[in-house]
């Protein structure tokens, strides 16, 4: 009895894949084309990762600037309400004769109203100049003059929201001050300049009414606690 030997490794060793001949070829080659060079195993699963990790992106992009779009709508809605809230401590007052806190926790109130004619400009002025103050309109510098009366009242705020409004005065333009008697006093400007803030001095006393207004500078910086101010000088006609 003659044994055949299969010199092309049809016999193998037991659970040898390499061994089988003709069909375990095959296997090999199919499981190379499993293992990625099949467009569907491999590109098309690569394309298909690609395409989920861009959905994915896309999601987490959207509910970035859903996220953004409604802070900034919430603090929109709190000024707007704040706004409302002064406007009701401003009538109390002209009514009474006596300040009102617009909110509970809060440590200032309107004292006066100021006003630029024709351009629609109205702003409530705020007892103290903190930043918590600043925050809702110009605030007043407590060792100045009222507005509205003989010495100088020295209001300052923000460049980019309350006082963005001085970049557009020029000498000669008008201004009011409405005191909470209901007293009204017209203002001309008189001057606007640049200053640095460790040069700033302004006068305390003057014989009539005088308004200063004082903001940061330049009006369209970047950042901010720049050393330059703005100030617009105004005096009672």
């Amino acid at each position: 009895m003659h044994r055949v030997v299969d010199r092309g490794g049809s016999a193998g060793r037991p659970g040898d894949p390499r061994g089988g001949g003709a069909f375990a070829a095959l296997a090999r080659r199919f499981g190379r084309q499993r293992a990625g060079s099949s467009p569907i195993g491999g590109a098309a699963a690569g394309r298909a990762g690609r395409g989920r990790a861009l959905r994915a992106l896309a999601v987490l992009c959207a509910a970035g600037g859903l996220w953004l779009t409604g802070g900034a709508l919430v603090i929109h809605a709190k000024a707007a309400l704040a706004q409302v809230l002064l406007q009701q401590a401003w009538q109390y007052a002209q009514l009474t004769g006596r300040p009102l806190r617009p909110w509970p926790w809060a440590d200032t109130h309107p004292i006066a109203r100021l006003g630029v004619p024709g351009r629609g400009t109205d702003r409530f002025v705020l007892a103290g100049a903190s930043g918590r103050t600043l925050a809702f309109g110009p605030g007043h510098h407590d060792d100045s003059a009222l507005p509205g009366t003989p010495g100088n009242a020295v209001l300052s705020a923000h460049r980019d929201t309350h006082f963005r409004f001085l970049r557009d005065l020029a000498v000669g333009d008008a201004l009011t001050i409405e005191r909470p008697d209901g007293v009204e006093v017209r203002y001309r400007v008189r001057e606007t300049r640049v200053v640095d803030r460790r040069d700033l001095v302004l006068p305390r006393h003057a014989p009539a009414p005088m308004l200063t207004l004082v903001t940061c500078y330049p009006f369209d910086a970047v950042t901010t606690g720049g050393p330059l101010r703005y100030v617009v000088v105004a005096t009672a006609d």
